[in-house]
């Protein structure tokens, strides 16, 4: 396992970072095969493991707190807030009333003193950047959180939040968390050249898209909670989604004739782009952990990053509605009226 510096922190972390969302009732209830999980992911040399208050309703820090008895100073532990905790409007978004109360819940389930990198899980289009960016400012300096961070914001509103956090001296973000994938590739027109503008750590996730990549199951082929838990990701009575299917087909060739599996050419495509520092992978599974962490020492040729480009060229995400976040002008009625 490779490790480099998360942006200007100076805090170093491993290349794979383990994603926490599959641990709980979302996708593995079973308290003790997530620990074990856990632990393999450290013992392979990984040192990063991200989570949110939302995975599983908070029961995912509570497993990863778990997990880290004896071993929490030699990890660095990511969460983030923003999404529901309650029926509550007040339970949720960018508030310094949230986000004061939010820290302190997080710290409790991961029953630790610090958050490495505590993250605002989506752009709050009711909270002023400045009201976020001054409260988590307030938790550096109390201690309790060492770095902040973003994610899923498009470069725009990162742009707008360095700028807030210069003009009014506070903290500012640290490292941005978008998805990525060889079939999700925007990120690469402007959101990676902002953060290496900004000398941000990039901590990507998705990188099997949902699958599609994983070699595993066909994405025809999705069925039952696979399919609920994703929405129209599958429907392949979406023209973009049979574009995907194809790529799919073409990529999964390129993997073979390299002598590799389909995730772990999609991993390292990842990695190879000099603006990411880490890439989430996550399982419900061991064998599929196991799996992931063999591709770790992977590194792709000039050739095959080339013939990638021929099949899904650079900047270009082949389904828009796959890019998590929508703009409040075009989701929110209200704000697209004349």
């Amino acid at each position: 396992m490779e490790y480099r510096v998360l942006g200007g922190t100076g805090i170093s972390v491993s290349e794979f970072a383990l994603g926490a969302m599959t641990f709980g009732e979302f996708a593995n209830a079973d308290h003790d095969e997530s620990i074990r999980m856990i632990h393999t992911a450290l013992d392979a040399g990984i040192n990063f493991i991200d989570t949110a208050d939302y995975y599983s309703r908070g029961e995912s820090e509570q497993i990863v707190g778990k997990a880290l008895k004896g071993r929490r100073d030699n990890v660095v532990v990511a969460t983030k807030f923003f999404f529901p905790m309650g029926d509550d409007p007040n339970q949720r978004g960018g508030s310094p009333r949230w986000i004061k109360r939010a820290v302190e819940e997080s710290l409790r389930r991961l029953d630790t003193d610090y958050i490495d990198l505590y993250q605002m899980h989506r752009p709050d289009p009711d909270t002023d950047i400045e009201e976020s960016l001054s409260a988590l400012t307030d938790l550096v300096r109390e201690g309790k959180v060492r770095a902040i961070g973003s994610s899923t914001f498009p470069a725009e509103q990162i742009v707008e939040a360095q700028w807030a956090a210069e003009r009014r001296g506070y903290q500012r973000f640290r490292a941005e968390q978008p998805p990525y994938s060889i079939l999700m590739r925007g990120i690469e027109r402007d959101v990676l050249p902002t953060t290496q503008r900004y000398n941000m750590g990039v901590l990507t996730w998705s990188p099997l898209m949902g699958g599609w990549l994983s070699g595993r199951v066909s994405p025809a082929a999705a069925t039952g909670q696979r399919a609920q838990m994703a929405g129209d990701i599958y429907d392949l009575s979406d023209p973009a989604n049979q574009t995907k299917l194809a790529a799919v087909e073409q990529l999964s060739k390129l993997a073979g004739d390299a002598g590799m599996s389909l995730p772990h050419m999609a991993l390292a495509f990842v990695l190879a782009h000099p603006g990411v520092t880490s890439v989430i992978i996550g399982a419900s599974k061991p064998h599929h952990l196991t799996d992931l962490l063999a591709g770790a020492d992977i590194r792709l040729s000039e050739d095959i990053l080339d013939k990638i480009d021929e099949i899904v060229p650079p900047g270009v995400t082949l389904r828009q509605s796959d890019s998590y976040y929508t703009p409040p002008a075009i989701a929110d009625k209200r704000l697209r009226r004349l």
